[in-house]
């Protein structure tokens, strides 16, 4: 099976990212210092930086494309809120933010209980559109990975996703989660165990070769 993500999904206006994590740490931290001080510049590169991540995060874990760019918005207002009192060095900034988005969408899921949970929505075509047959497999896969993201237990999917799909590493997910390195270790073994089974049927349709 490809790469979890399949293809670069670069904004919230076009498929949810599933993108590396590039952004300093450090530089992430003297940006929003620098905010704190009334630099709006400083805002605007870190929500060029952050925004995407979080609303990819939050797309793949609730699987409502409105509701991810509420919780990746809603992210990034409680992160401007918090600024003033943000203590360099006990935290990253994104990491931070990936336990806000987690936790809002912990609460989407709460309020969504009992509800339909199936994806309403198809992923739009990329702007740089392929031929008509390559969009349709393209979101025939985006669609049937959200299906089974959505099958699976919240703990390995958020593992999954944070490993798969934003590319960050164990510690950092570690980190995220607030539980050990060996722990994400597990969690992402098996839910990659889990996603390749619920996906495993329908190889065939998605234009899948076995391995």
């Amino acid at each position: 099976m490809r790469h979890l993500s399949g293809r670069p999904e670069p904004s919230c206006a076009a498929d949810p990212p599933g993108v590396t994590d590039p952004t300093d740490p450090d530089e992430e931290a003297t940006l929003l210092a620098a905010f704190a001080n009334g630099d709006h510049a400083a805002a605007a590169a870190l929500t060029e930086r952050l925004t995407p991540r979080a609303f990819g995060l939050a797309y793949r874990l609730t699987g409502d494309r409105a509701e991810a760019e509420d919780i990746a918005q809603e992210a990034m207002v409680r992160l401007w809120r918090m600024a003033p009192d943000w203590e360099p060095g006990k935290a990253k900034v994104s990491t931070w933010v990936y336990r806000v988005v987690t936790n809002l969408c912990l609460d989407h899921k709460r309020r969504r209980k009992g509800r339909d949970g199936a994806l309403e929505d198809a992923p739009e075509p990329l702007d740089e559109a392929p031929s008509v047959p390559e969009q349709m497999q393209d979101k025939a896969r985006s669609a049937a990975l959200q299906w089974a993201l959505d099958q699976m237990p919240d703990r390995q999917r958020l593992a999954v996703v944070l490993r798969h799909l934003q590319d960050l590493p164990n510690p950092r997910i570690a980190e995220v989660m607030e539980i050990s390195v060996e722990a994400v270790e597990s969690l992402t073994a098996r839910g990659k165990r889990t996603l390749t089974q619920l996906l495993r049927d329908r190889k065939g349709e998605l234009g899948y070769e076995d391995d």
